[in-house]
């Protein structure tokens, strides 16, 4: 009778697991609101969550308890029959293969090595850029990251981790909490949380925030911590620092200030002087002649050992027309650099008047030394260089069209007839009695080297626009290079801060996160869940 009695309440024992899966069912269900709730997704329910999560639990504990009492053999069985055997064995595997993945971790982070970047601008790898400033480094930097425990340093550590592995034995780092230290965050002028301070030597520099433009920021103003302030002239019709439209110079403004330059614009006209702490003087692409009275100026601070970099564009896009131009009379007599009057024409190009040029002769310059891709200039005039240069005076070559074969024929030369430009659908051809065959020299440099005086001279300013500037090409590494040369900053070359690509995250709407939420949560894992069960319930019936 006591056995019957027995057999009928193992017979009942089911229902208690039901009850148990119901309620662990309930329990997820209340967690995942819980998680909505957190988000904001959905507004605060007035039910304390938290107290039915944990009865729901309870029930859930209880009911797997009760099963135990009301079927204490077939728990015992569980546990020693042969699904036992096969769930111990995958038990064994599944800590195995843990252990392994744990011995994988420790060793990598232990001993780190780059791997394979997918972004699509190289987020997880040092820049170029980055790379050579670690190799201009003076002498051994030390970042210390002052971090609280309030302000998590995951990032910054994975951060500094690669710099030090870049580094060459140049490049340190070390953790310090600024509540735990003050005198030592007030050593280095660091205020608030989260920032890291750059120590070389005696010098310090402080990054406001853990990520690598402004670190290589940091760590410009270490290898060049000297005053350096660039004038970009106006008064002329140039290209202006701070305008609006695409013809603007913002964006070149802006990535030598992220290097550390003071950018000023200076009018000749009302100044009628030039500031003693200029390193370089900019002309982008005056529209009108400069007068005596500048051209004076300029020439003064020139043979004092000062630098231009000048952007001239073809006559006919400026309103100088047949007017004395001093500054090209000026470029040829006393640096042998002759700015043509034509236009280019390039057929390597989809529009003609837009210029390809590249590759570059890397041992000529340091300006073009590490630029890789080609730098585009739309409505290009050429350049010649004087084969009989002005004394102590040498020139470079810096940037030239495709040159001209047999099978290419004329594909890039200089158009000394404007008349194409009033009609659209005019047939570009060379003509061998006007034009300039090329290949077309589009950009030259020159130093004097009595005076240390340079000048970089390009046949386009609008190169180094904003619409320009930010593109695929070249450009903004060649316009900063020209600076950073002009200025004798010639470590400075090729580290020009990269930009981030922008992206915008639009969030799902309430409901598209709340089907999230259950796809990710509840159905995928219920569904393997389920269909465990099924195989568990068919395997004993099979017996």
């Amino acid at each position: 009778m006591a056995k019957k009695q027995k057999n009928k309440v193992e017979h009942y024992a089911f229902i208690a697991l039901i009850v148990s899966g119901a309620a662990l069912l309930v329990t997820i269900l209340l967690a995942l609101t819980a998680g909505l709730v957190a988000l904001k997704i959905v507004s605060t329910l007035s039910m304390n969550l938290n107290l039915w999560i944990s009865i729901s639990a309870a029930v859930v504990v209880l009911g797997i308890a009760a099963y135990a009492i009301m079927a204490p053999g077939k728990l015992v069985h569980f546990f020693t029959g042969r699904q036992a055997r096969y769930g111990s064995n995958t038990l064994v595997m599944s800590l195995a293969f843990i252990g392994i993945l744990v011995v994988i971790n420790v060793v990598t982070f232990q001993n780190p090595k780059q791997l394979a970047d997918a972004t699509e601008d190289k987020q997880n790898t040092l820049a170029p850029q980055t790379i050579q400033a670690l190799n201009s480094l003076p002498e051994k930097v030390t970042a210390i990251g002052f971090f609280s425990s309030q302000t998590p340093s995951d990032t910054a550590r994975q951060l500094l981790t690669k710099y030090k592995s870049a580094s060459n034995g140049k490049f340190d780092y070390s953790f310090v909490d600024p509540n735990a230290n003050p005198a030592l965050a007030k050593k280095y002028s660091v205020t608030g949380d989260g920032k890291i301070a750059l120590v070389m030597g005696k010098l310090s520099q402080v990054a406001s925030s853990a990520d690598e433009t402004t670190i290589d920021q940091a760590l410009i103003l270490l290898i060049s911590p000297q005053t350096r302030v660039v004038y970009f002239l106006t008064g002329h019709g140039e290209a202006d620092i701070n305008g609006t439209d695409n013809t603007a110079l913002t964006q070149a403004k802006s990535m030598l200030q992220n290097k550390g330059y003071t950018v000023n614009s200076l009018n000749l006209a009302t100044t009628n002087s030039i500031p003693a702490d200029a390193k370089v003087i900019v002309i982008a692409g005056p529209k009108t002649s400069l007068l005596d009275n500048e051209m004076a100026l300029l020439k003064g601070y020139v043979a004092k050992g000062g630098s231009l970099v000048v952007m001239v564009d073809p006559t006919p896009f400026t309103n100088i027309g047949t007017n004395p131009d001093l500054l090209a009379d000026y470029l040829k007599t006393d640096w042998g650099i002759t700015l043509e009057n034509d236009v280019v024409i390039d057929n390597f190009s989809s529009y003609p008047l837009v210029a390809y040029v590249g590759p570059y002769n890397s041992s000529q310059s340091p300006i073009t030394q590490q630029v890789k891709t080609f730098t585009i200039m739309n409505q290009a005039r050429s350049l010649t260089l004087s084969q009989t240069t002005p004394q102590n005076v040498t020139l470079t070559d810096l940037l030239q069209t495709s040159p001209t074969s047999q099978a290419t024929q004329h594909i890039s030369w200089g158009k000394t007839d404007f008349s194409f430009l009033q009609n659209q659908n005019a047939a570009l051809s060379f003509d061998p009695n006007s034009d300039i065959q090329g290949p077309l020299s589009l950009a030259a440099s020159g130093e004097n080297t009595t005076t240390q005086a340079r000048v970089v001279v390009f046949g386009n300013s609008q190169f180094a626009n904003d619409q320009s500037f930010g593109s695929q090409f070249s450009n903004s590494n060649i316009f900063v290079n020209s600076v950073d040369w002009g200025s004798h900053q010639d470590n400075l070359i090729n580290i020009t801060l990269r930009t981030p690509i922008t992206r915008t995250y639009n969030p799902p709407s309430p409901l598209g996160m709340i089907v999230i939420l259950l796809g990710t949560v509840l159905i995928i894992p219920g569904l393997v869940i389920g269909a465990g069960i099924f195989a568990w319930l068919q395997r004993r019936r099979r017996g």
